[in-house]
């Protein structure tokens, strides 16, 4: 994977199946991002993981929603990541540790599931992300009622991806003149039936599952509920968590997301993080 750009190979491809002019729009809306799956022994992406202890530094609070605690299900070592984002993450950002609350899984507590009820899983007070030093960042224990899942280490596979068939990014690219009809009205779908016939794009990313940056998959064709109807194409994708064994969120299913103002991850102000779940 060429990390200093758009590797040849996925350009190549992608002219073939889209023709040289919309293809080279359309990979001016890809992002550079990882899927995230179990590491084996040693080939982990630094700190990167599921669940296990959050990583602070000493001093900083436990984040919380009206006094009840949120439970760490992530960490992403950026420090790590670092050389494939292209600057999109200051460095020394060193690690992020998201948090949310768990209402759902078969750990989380009875009163949890109330205030979700109320707060709404969307609610910034019910996801948090909090940036600390790798070298100064020590394991803290979750306290009471937050729920404590078996660490899984992931490693980091680079790659680029597009945005999901209904995000609205779509909306910001002008398809050019080869392109009429139902695939001018619907070009997030176009594109994404044109890349499917044959094997997938070399350096293109899935989005199903985990993914680190990158865009997120919405799989009930919406895109991010934001603050005061933002712009969704103003912010950047941070983490998509995928349901898994221990954890899952929705009554019958979801993905969780953390989305971050693109100024403010530029800047390194993680304060401005807040959860963007897709509830099925």
């Amino acid at each position: 994977m060429d990390h200093d750009g758009m590797p040849s190979a996925l350009r190549e491809v992608c002219a073939e199946r889209l023709g040289a002019d919309l293809a080279a729009r359309c990979l001016t809306l890809a992002r550079p991002g990882f899927a995230l799956t179990e590491a084996r022994p040693g080939q982990a992406a630094g700190h990167s993981r599921f669940g296990g202890l959050a990583l602070l530094e000493p001093g900083t609070p436990w984040p919380s929603c009206e006094g009840f605690p949120l439970s760490l299900l992530a960490v992403l070592d950026t420090d790590a990541l670092h050389p494939w984002l292209g600057g999109l993450v200051p460095v020394g950002t060193g690690l992020l540790n998201f948090f949310a609350l768990d209402s759902d899984s078969e750990l989380s507590d009875p009163a949890a599931l109330e205030l979700s009820v109320q707060a709404g899983y969307d609610d910034p007070r019910c996801g948090r992300v909090i940036a600390a030093r790798a070298d100064a960042a020590v394991e803290t224990e979750p306290p009471a009622r937050a729920s404590d899942f078996t660490p899984t280490p992931w490693t980091a596979r680079p790659g680029f991806v597009l945005p999901d068939t209904w995000d609205p990014a779509w909306d910001t690219l002008d398809p050019g003149p080869d392109v009429e009809g139902i695939g001018r009205a619907m070009l997030g779908m176009h594109v994404r039936n044109q890349l499917a016939e044959g094997p997938p794009p070399p350096g293109l990313l899935d989005a199903e599952g985990h993914l680190a940056f990158g865009r997120p998959l919405f799989p009930t064709g919406s895109s991010p509920v934001l603050p005061d109807d933002e712009d969704p194409n103003t912010y950047h994708h941070l983490l998509q968590l995928d349901s898994q064994n221990e954890w899952y969120i929705g009554g019958d299913g979801g993905c969780m997301h953390w989305s971050i103002p693109t100024e403010a991850l530029r800047d390194g102000d993680f304060t401005r993080a807040i959860p963007t779940p897709d509830i099925f």
